[in-house]
């Protein structure tokens, strides 16, 4: 029962950084990008302000509910839903490395004037959205492969 629960969990988790990183991609920053600079800076600073708190809680518990429910895994290690339930961890830890890529460039937003962008602000958002939509790679790969060890262990435990 303890792994039905994480797993619920950890596919919930998933759903809502994966689901909030394609609306981003998809909607927000191309929306965005169609501001005047002065503008733009302005958005960008209140969005980072805003996910900051959010995304520093929710990326690591996320990916900490991926490791709890591999550790629940007790003889069942050689399925094919446990390998499929890794790989899908795999996608999300490489999320947190490239999210430690693009903080550097968090903080520039945050300090940057909208009176007075950085020369290199398009340069500077350009990275930030080639890291982002790496990152959003990432996470929908490990989002699929949760579910596909989810519905993996339905079939294994339907089996047995």
């Amino acid at each position: 029962m303890a792994l039905k629960i994480v797993r619920f969990a950890n596919l919930l988790l998933a759903s809502v950084l994966a689901g909030n990183a394609v609306g981003s991609v998809v909607f927000v920053n191309p929306a965005l990008g169609t501001l005047p600079t002065r503008s733009h800076v302005e958005a960008e600073r209140a969005i980072t302000r805003r996910y900051l708190p959010i995304m520093r809680v929710l990326m690591p518990v996320t990916v900490a509910s991926c490791l709890a429910q591999l550790g629940l895994w007790h003889e069942r290690r050689d399925s094919t839903s446990f390998r499929l339930t890794l790989a899908g961890t795999a996608g999300f830890i490489g999320m947190l490395g490239v999210t430690l890529i693009e903080i550097p460039i968090n903080r520039r937003t945050l300090d940057a004037s909208p009176e007075s962008p950085p020369a290199d602000w398009a340069e500077l958002r350009a990275r930030w959205e080639r890291f982002n939509l790496l990152r959003t790679g990432l996470e929908v790969a490990g989002l699929i492969c949760l579910y596909l060890g989810a519905l993996s262990e339905v079939r294994e435990e339907a089996r047995n």
